[in-house]
This record gives structure tokens, sequence and C-alpha cells, in this order.
């Protein structure tokens, strides 16, 4: 029956002249610049654009992460510090756990930066000995490299802005318990790092021929 109804509604729109140049009345495309399906899409899309796309990645998510964080962490410290106000200076240090989630994605990003090397020349017709492998290689390398990054820190960010929460809310209750869940923390932010060898690894033979 949807297959009936489409074939209905293509019909209707060949009747009125809906249909494009280049389409079917079915909306398949049939001109020479259509791709045939997602794999040439991927194919097709410029590695240069793949590294920029890591940097994006690497650099948006590890801010979205920090800043999540700092959300979490920021709402609860200032709420319980009207209550007790003593732990305003020492639960700081979940904050600049969270900023570290951003500074490691600022790491990554001029690290793939510098990797982004600009062609002496450019020519619509490749020459016959360009390394199109080594081209493909350092774009996937770097767009994995920054997504790695990003995807950990994002997850690093909210766990300490999680940690750094319940320790402010456990401070204010009792101080005996601030040092214990700082260890909390402390791993949840390692997490980051972790994120951020692996991505240098990803990328380290990462680069563009000339």
């Amino acid at each position: 029956e949807r297959r009936e109804g489409s074939r209905g509604a293509a019909v209707r729109r060949l009747r009125r002249g809906l249909v494009e140049p280049g389409y079917t009345a079915m909306g398949d495309c049939t001109a020479d610049n259509c791709n045939a399906d997602w794999n040439e899409v991927l194919t097709n899309m410029d590695p240069y654009g793949w590294g920029y796309y890591g940097i994006a990645f690497g650099l948006g998510l590890s801010v979205v992460g920090a800043a999540w964080g700092i959300w979490l962490t920021g709402s609860s410290l200032v709420g319980a510090a009207v209550k007790a106000p003593r732990i305003r200076s020492k639960n700081l240090i979940s904050v600049i756990f969270c900023e570290a989630t951003a500074i490691y994605g600022v790491i990554l990003a001029i690290i793939l930066l510098s990797k982004m090397t600009t062609p002496k020349n450019f020519s619509d017709v490749m020459p016959d000995d360009f390394d199109y492998a080594q081209w493909y290689f350092a774009g996937y390398s770097l767009f994995t490299s920054g997504l790695s990054v990003g995807l950990t820190n994002i997850a690093s960010g909210i766990s300490v802005g999680v940690a750094g929460s319940s320790c402010a809310l456990a401070d204010a209750q009792d101080s005996s318990l601030f040092v214990k869940i700082l260890i909390v923390e402390i791993f949840a932010s390692a997490l980051g790092i972790f994120g951020i060898i692996v991505g240098i690894i990803q990328s380290n033979n990462a680069q563009y021929p000339s």
C-alpha cells in the first residue's frame, strides 16, 4: 500500500510538471553528479575536510564536556556554600579538573592543525604519482583522532562534574569526606588523559602528501 501510494504521488508530480531535471518521478537521481549511496558520498569527501572535522569534534566535544562538568559542579558548590562557606575555596579544584578536559581538546587541536599542511600547487588533475593512500589515511586518521579525544573528554567532563557535585555536598556535611571523594575525581579526570594519549598516537603518522 505504501509503495502504491508513492507511485500515485509520483504520477501526480509528473502530471503537474513538478519533477526536477535529473530526477525521475519516483525521486531517483539520474544526473551525472548524483551519488549512488552513502559509501560513494563518504569516499568523495576531501581528506582535508575529514581532518578539519576531526579538529572541530576534538575541540568542540571537549569544551562541551568541560562546560557540562562545570555546570554540575558549580551549581552544587554555590548552593552548598550558602550553608557551609568553608567549602568554597578547596572545592574549586573540581572546577579545575573540569576545565582540564577543555585544555586537552585545545592541545590536540593545536597538534592536528600542525599536520594540516597546505598543498604548494593546486590543479584539477592529480599527478600520476600522487599518493592517494597517504592522502586518505591522513584525513581519516586526523578525523578519528579528534573524535576519540572529543568523546573521551565529554565523558570525562561529565563524570568529573558529577563527582565534584557530590564532593561539594558531602564536604558541606562532613569535611572528612573531601579527600576520599577527591580520589574519585582524579580517576575520572584521568579518562581525558587516556583519550589524548591515544589521540596523539592515532595522528602520529598522519601527514598529507605535498
